[in-house]
């Protein structure tokens, strides 16, 4: 069957063609662009693309599975088949190519003996944004990545786990959504340059450099930690949620867990703890020595351990809502799943599996002018291959 139509000419992108060459590492920025408008067109082989059987899987009124994966990364796009192996069919490639404004390649163009700079000889307002593991020099330049990999190799798995623990990889696939979201945004960058000078570029981003883009203050510990009184090393301890600077910790309630701070008062913080009468030694005057200070943290975190442990957690979040104290409640993905807060601004999204219509995840910003699309489908393979070729005046294969 055809999947439901989604309007190509709705959205803030919607005068632009994007030809999709992405794998896992890049494919969360093409959606993105597809999300907001654009035409995208993604090009798969006779047999399909590899990420259609990606679990995990849900089946349709018919019984039909279709990944879930698929139908939230793969959606919005038109599907072109491309045999690599004819030559005739790589010559396809280089005039979808040309017939598009921005392309986001993970290697199918090399693999098709297509140079980038060919292309950009022959439109030079065009935009290529190739997307590596690990860039295209030095001596890590052929090697491959998954997302662990990634994770490791670019410091943040290091950074999780417990002091009595080995590193751990964080759920889902964190560095791959955050390179596709560098995509997206190099692609737009670049895209903007060439409206206005007329001048197209190769963009080169690796998953590697984006990576240890997001280390924030983990680096900075290891260049400056003699500046800090609690480093003990070059090297930030793996010590679970307790953040480095020891005033941020999640902790156990009596029925779930939440994100605990004495920032950025805590003295409003004690003056919580005494009202409710238990806050233990902390009015001792050792504490208020300005130079005590760190011990004070440290030990107000202890009191605050005891206390949250016998509360009840959504009953503690919102009255630290109401008390202006920053603290976060641990939401499991089926509590999220039910966020009145996420109903209320019309978030989620429908995807369809064949015949069937799921909700999930919306997109991470809402514009008021020309909405993103609220519909997503999956083209069935090759469903537009003979559209798209005429539109570019290509001859039928």
């Amino acid at each position: 069957m055809r999947p439901m139509e989604s309007s190509r000419t709705e959205g803030i992108l919607q005068t632009i063609r994007v030809l999709d060459l992405a794998d896992e590492r890049a494919i969360y920025g093409s959606k993105l662009i597809a999300d907001l408008g654009a035409d995208v067109i993604r090009v798969e082989p006779p047999d399909g693309d590899r990420l259609r059987l990606r679990g995990p899987f849900a089946s349709d009124n018919d019984g039909e599975e279709h990944s879930l994966y698929y139908a939230y990364y793969g959606s919005n796009r038109r599907s072109v088949t491309i045999d690599l192996g004819n030559a005739r069919e790589r010559e396809t490639l280089r005039q979808l190519a040309l017939s598009s404004d921005v392309v986001i390649d993970t290697g199918t163009l090399a693999s098709a003996d297509i140079d980038v700079f060919d292309l950009l000889e022959a439109k030079p307002e065009l935009v290529i944004v190739l997307v590596t593991s690990f860039g295209s020099s030095g001596p890590w330049a052929e090697y491959l990545t998954s997302d662990l990999v990634a994770g490791a190799l670019g410091g943040f798995v290091a950074t999780t786990g417990d002091v009595d623990t080995q590193p751990l990889k964080a759920y889902g696939e964190l560095n791959f959504t955050t390179t596709g979201l560098y995509a997206a945004i190099g692609s737009l960058t670049a895209l903007r340059h060439a409206r206005e000078t007329g001048e197209g570029q190769v963009v080169e981003l690796a998953v590697h450099e984006a990576v240890p883009s997001c280390l924030e203050h983990v680096l900075m510990w290891g260049w400056f930690h003699n500046d800090l009184p609690m480093a003990k090393d070059d090297v930030l301890a793996r010590r679970g949620s307790l953040h480095w600077s020891d005033m941020y910790e999640v902790m156990d309630a009596s029925d779930g867990s939440i994100m605990i701070t004495t920032t950025p008062d805590p003295m409003k913080q004690l003056a919580w703890l005494v009202e409710m009468g238990v806050e233990q030694d902390l009015l001792d005057p050792k504490y208020g020595d300005p130079e005590q200070h760190r011990m004070m943290v440290m030990r107000m975190m202890e009191v605050l351990r005891d206390w949250v442990a016998q509360q009840n957690v959504e009953d503690l979040f919102f009255e630290a809502q109401e008390r202006h104290f920053p603290y976060g409640w641990i939401l499991s993905p089926d509590r999220v799943a039910q966020s009145p807060q996420l109903e209320a601004r019309d978030w989620w999204m429908n995807y369809q599996l064949g015949a069937h219509i799921v909700r999930g995840p919306g997109a991470p910003y809402l514009l008021e002018e020309k909405p993103i699309r609220k519909e997503s489908s999956v083209s069935e393979v090759g469903a537009d291959t003979r559209e798209v070729l005429e539109k570019i005046g290509w001859v039928e294969r």
